[in-house]
């Protein structure tokens, strides 16, 4: 059976700076893509049904080819349908309106005249969809907030303190900023793949902190082992994501293929920046800060 060894990184190839440029300049060209997401939008994200309210209806059409099961939807309703999305490469739609679009009953009505075959339907007010929006990021503020004073409260020093909370900021901006690239919009789903994001990071950066300050051992010799752990868990869990991503999206299961391609995305720039950044802060702290 094959296994995996993390390499050992020489990491006195390159100095601080070099190591915590490429995660800060990620970050700053992820905060740069939400920033003009705000601008546009006036969200960071694209909010989702959860957030926004509307209906979601899963119509059966039967249709030889996608195009026509398409133009089928975009005459069968008197309301422009927000999304059209095929589940499995079936013969299942899943058809999302806006709120203000047109009401849920007037829409089955239109899609029953059809013909359509109704498998579900999901309706969310504004009023409701607002007030769960403003729930859930009190939610990761709040979360966020208590894994700051929390990782504060265990190491009572300021580099090593705001080097994880650093990390753990940069592991969620970096997803969201592609959540935008890649058309991910915000969901409950999607917000609670973000809150396991803060837990995969400060798991990886305590351990690497822990190894540093608290164990025996000089510095390079306590990044190895650190490594050796917090490497084969994370690209464990990101291999597990990676199929569970590719596994929703072939059966047509959007949330999950959502939360698979986010847990993907978190946990690649969980290894840049607890290995990079985090590093470069922690030596920096050792041998040239207030621990020299």
């Amino acid at each position: 059976m094959a296994r995996f060894e993390v390499p050992e990184v020489d990491y006195t190839r390159y100095d601080n700076r070099q190591l915590a440029a490429v995660p800060l300049a990620v970050l700053a060209v992820a905060l740069l893509v939400i920033g003009g997401a705000y601008v546009t939008t006036g969200a960071p994200v694209d909010p989702g049904l959860d957030f926004t309210g509307g209906t979601e209806l899963r119509l059966a059409v039967d249709a030889p080819s996608d195009e026509q099961a398409r133009n089928q939807i975009a005459s069968a309703f008197t309301a422009t349908p927000d999304s059209v999305q095929q589940v499995g490469g079936g013969d299942v739609y899943v058809v999302t309106f806006e709120a203000t679009e047109a009401e849920t009953g007037e829409l089955e009505a239109q899609a029953e005249q059809a013909g359509f075959e109704i498998r579900s339907i999901d309706a969310v007010s504004a009023s409701f969809g607002s007030d769960t929006q403003r729930l859930a990021l009190i939610g990761i503020v709040v979360a966020f907030g208590g894994m700051a004073l929390l990782v504060f409260a265990m190491f009572r020093t300021f580099v090593p303190s705001i080097a994880v909370v650093v990390s753990a900021f940069s592991d969620i901006a970096i997803p969201v900023a592609l959540m935008n690239l890649f058309g991910i919009e915000l969901t409950l789903g999607t917000v609670a793949a973000l809150l396991m994001l803060i837990g995969y990071s400060v798991d990886s950066d305590i351990l690497l902190n822990n190894h540093v300050l608290r164990r025996s051992g000089d510095f390079y010799e306590s990044t190895y082992r650190a490594m050796r752990t917090g490497v084969t868990m994370t690209l464990t869990s990101l291999a597990a994501m990676a199929v569970m991503a590719v596994v929703a999206s072939v059966f047509g299961i959007g949330l999950l293929a959502s939360i698979g391609i986010i847990l993907v995305f978190g946990l690649a720039a969980d290894l840049m920046n607890t290995y990079l950044l985090n590093v470069s802060l922690l030596r920096w702290y050792k041998y040239e800060g207030v621990a020299r």
